[in-house]
């Protein structure tokens, strides 16, 4: 508790923690009269709103978005830090960041890059190949394991991955993958880090708990489908900009059918003409059908008291997923003592203890970003998050200042603001995204996206192909609201039950399962957007 409050204040005065724990209010002891629609949607970001659009369009009106939150974006979320010489704040990202792959001539466009478009939002191209390494005595370059040996490897893995999905063989992890191709780091912590850079970094998990078949196939439909770009997104309006403009596409000013600052506590599911909403302060709302946008990590936490239980094909989709931390420590030093390369992007160190201890470093002060600024940022993943996201502020900033001391030496100026979000234990989200584990079938997958009776799902962690990127929320979110369309309309011919499996049997990925019904819409054996 003593942790708790010593977080951040700047990260929960945005994000208004006011969820409760499920016990609060039980379905139980709901009204007898609730508010009634026809379609409920929880929760407002990427997946939520996509699938309130997808509504829209089809002319269904009669639908209510709700969200605990104070704004629309759910995960993507900014905050003000820092501030410039006229003592104006920066914007800065707390969650997603990126628009990963963007779109080749001639081939798709990414929806998420159309949108960024749409909303002019400031964004620049993140240049990997624009680093510099450092370990304990200080700069000393390693980045040919980055350029040679790792995409060496990754090419073997990723011809190796389609021959086990292509043969219908079992899954194995991409730390067995890689070692197959002979990247085997052991206790070289120089390629551990490299390591980290080209694998942790993008997937907030290690190899040894990846899928090797289905990290390759996130990648290709994403990297090779639209293109390999990652454009940075800083605009001053928030990231979340594009999802807000959208939403008042069909939504009004102070339009009645937005519940903000609504914390959903119960669901019950059990009748099979409707779905119960239960809120904390007591009221609830019943609807036809509902959409459940909330993150992997709230259904992982039993944030939800589901009526009647989930059943155990259900439960068994949802644990079997990750639910990963991707954690941004951001730092602000007087611009006039800039001590990093204000041309380099990115800074890789190397403890020589521990993998993943404050690795990747990224400039916000660079050409073409924040130039001036002096905000520099860290990322760390996985059980990192977790140790930094329970340790006060003046800890963590005093482990940063020993790395980045080490990196650049003894001299370097103190901070003038320091700040971090805390996501592995924000009630509403209990994460970042996803990551598929080694050994999980598609029909795992599949019971995760399944509905129970009027109750459906949706979000990046429902999408076989595109988890842990605002396209899998995007792509999710459309569907799932356009079947509902088509139920409420009555002109969807197959208004049914999604497909879900109660006994699965077996490791391997039957081909005769990589199917639309299970999530399988495009090819991950296609290159457009490959150069």
């Amino acid at each position: 508790m003593v942790a708790i409050l010593t977080w951040s204040l700047p990260f929960f005065a945005l994000l208004q923690l006011t969820i409760s724990t499920p016990a609060q209010i039980r379905s139980s002891d709901a009204p007898s009269t609730c508010r009634k629609t026809s379609v409920i949607v929880l929760g407002a970001g990427v997946a939520g709103v996509t699938a309130a659009q997808a509504l829209s369009n089809a002319s269904v009106t009669d639908f209510l978005l709700v969200d605990v939150n104070s704004y629309i974006g759910g995960r993507v979320a900014h905050t003000t830090f820092g501030k410039d010489p006229d003592g104006n704040p920066f914007t800065v990202e707390l969650g997603a960041n990126w628009v990963q792959g963007l779109g080749t001539e001639g081939g798709p466009e990414n929806p998420i890059w159309t949108l960024a478009k749409k909303y002019n939002l400031t964004n620049t191209y993140s240049d990997y190949s624009s680093i510099l390494t450092y370990a304990d005595e200080g700069a000393t370059n390693y980045s040919y394991l980055l350029d040679e040996t790792y995409e060496e490897a990754y090419a073997l893995l990723e011809q190796d991955a389609g021959r086990i999905l292509s043969e219908n063989l079992q899954d194995r992890s991409v730390r067995v993958g890689l070692s197959i191709a002979n990247w085997k780091t052991k206790k070289d912590m120089r390629q551990q880090a490299a390591e980290w850079w080209e694998f942790d970094w993008e997937y907030s998990y290690p190899p040894d708990q990846s899928s090797e078949t289905w990290s390759t196939v996130n990648y290709n439909t994403t990297f090779y489908q639209f293109s390999d770009e990652n454009n940075l997104v800083f605009d001053s309006r928030g990231f979340n900009t594009f999802i807000e403009g959208e939403a008042y596409t069909f939504l009004k000013k102070n339009d009645s059918r937005l519940l903000l600052n609504t914390n959903v506590t119960a669901i019950n599911y059990s009748s099979r003409k409707s779905v119960t909403i239960t809120m904390s302060d007591g009221s609830c709302i019943t609807a036809d059908y509902a959409i459940c946008t909330f993150s992997l990590g709230v259904l992982q936490n039993d944030v939800i008291e589901f009526t009647p239980s989930l059943p155990e094909w259900k439960q068994e989709g949802i644990e079997s997923m990750q639910m990963g931390t991707y954690t941004k420590i951001f730092l602000q030093f007087p611009p006039d003592q800039q001590f990093w390369d204000e041309e380099t992007q990115f800074f890789l160190y190397a403890d020589s203890n521990e993998r993943g201890y404050y690795p990747v470093w990224q400039s916000l002060s660079s050409t073409g970003f924040l130039p001036g600024s002096g905000i520099l940022f860290v990322t760390v993943v996985y059980h990192e998050s977790y140790r930094v996201e329970l340790q006060s502020d003046e800890v963590t900033k005093t482990e940063v200042m020993e790395v980045l001391r080490t990196m650049f030496g003894p001299d370097i100026p103190d901070p003038i603001d320091f700040m971090y979000p805390r996501w592995s234990v924000e009630p509403w989200a209990y994460g970042s995204y996803s990551n598929w584990p080694t050994g999980m079938s598609i029909e795992t997958h599949q019971n995760l996206r399944a509905n129970l009776r009027r109750l459906y799902f949706a979000g990046e962690a429902t999408s076989a192909q595109y988890f842990g990127f605002l396209q899998g929320a995007y792509f999710e979110g459309k569907e799932v609201g356009e079947k509902i369309a088509g139920c409420v309309n009555g002109t969807n011919p197959v208004c049914k039950d999604t497909r879900s499996y109660e006994k699965i049997r077996g490791c391997a990925t039957s081909e005769r399962n990589l199917v639309p019904e299970n999530g399988w819409m495009v090819s991950s054996f296609q290159t457009i957007g490959f150069e």
